[in-house]
């Protein structure tokens, strides 16, 4: 069955929020992402409920079922293949190519897509450090567990594993400050009061807002996992 574009956005917008939160999707998310009233939303999310893609009781959460997995990997693959290829063969930078993914995702055949992966070298994540899924929603690696960087206090340490796209400016601004996926950072200090925390990203200090911290997923390092077995030992 054919979808609409807009039923795409909803169910790879779906997708990514269960990604990015450890709580279920709620209407309210979903029209804040999409950027469209609640109304609307409510609307869209009926009719993918009545194409049997969506879960969705009154008031309730919001849970693809697995034709609706399927049809949201599908567009999530699409996207993220479409960023990556736009940052390694066409040079974009990566605050630039989420937008641009999204004016060329409905557009382009599915076998476009899989030369494009394989012209890729069929890569694992995007530029931003999301998993790319295969095309039946399984993906090619288990990310390892993470939390925001804005949770973190401290002492803690850890490598980068992905950072939101959704903002363009704080996209440059992390990418400057180093804060990408696959940098080793350690917290050296945190200010909630004030907003702002102080790390340590490759051996180079730098402060950083609690929002934009937010947007950043670090998973512990092996050090600070021995630590933390050790310290349950002792206790």
């Amino acid at each position: 069955m054919a979808l609409t574009a807009s039923s795409e956005d909803y169910l790879r917008a779906i997708w990514k929020l269960g990604e990015w939160q450890d709580h279920p999707v709620t209407s309210g998310e979903l029209a804040k992402t999409l950027g469209l009233s609640p109304s609307t939303v409510s609307e869209g999310v009926g009719k993918l409920v009545g194409l049997g893609f969506v879960r969705h009781a009154p008031y309730g959460a919001i849970s693809l079922t697995d034709a609706g997995r399927a049809q949201a990997a599908r567009m999530v693959r699409i996207h993220r293949l479409l960023e990556t290829g736009l940052v390694e063969i066409f040079g974009y930078t990566w605050d630039e190519v989420h937008d641009e993914a999204e004016h060329l995702e409905h557009a382009v055949s599915d076998l476009f897509i899989e030369r494009l992966d394989g012209a890729l070298g069929f890569p694992k994540r995007d530029p931003h450090g999301d998993v790319i899924p295969n095309a039946d929603g399984s993906e090619y690696l288990v990310v390892p567990e993470g939390d925001a960087l804005s949770s973190l206090e401290a002492g803690a340490t850890g490598i980068i594993e992905r950072v939101s796209d959704e903002d363009s400016d704080v996209l440059i601004y992390l990418r400057d400050e180093g804060l990408i996926p696959g940098a080793q950072l350690r917290v050296l200090s945190v200010s909630r009061g004030v907003g702002m925390m102080s790390l340590q990203v490759e051996g180079k200090p730098t402060r950083i807002s609690l929002t934009s911290a937010r947007t950043v997923i670090v998973a512990p390092t092996v050090e600070q996992s021995i630590d933390r077995s050790e310290e349950d030992e002792i206790s």
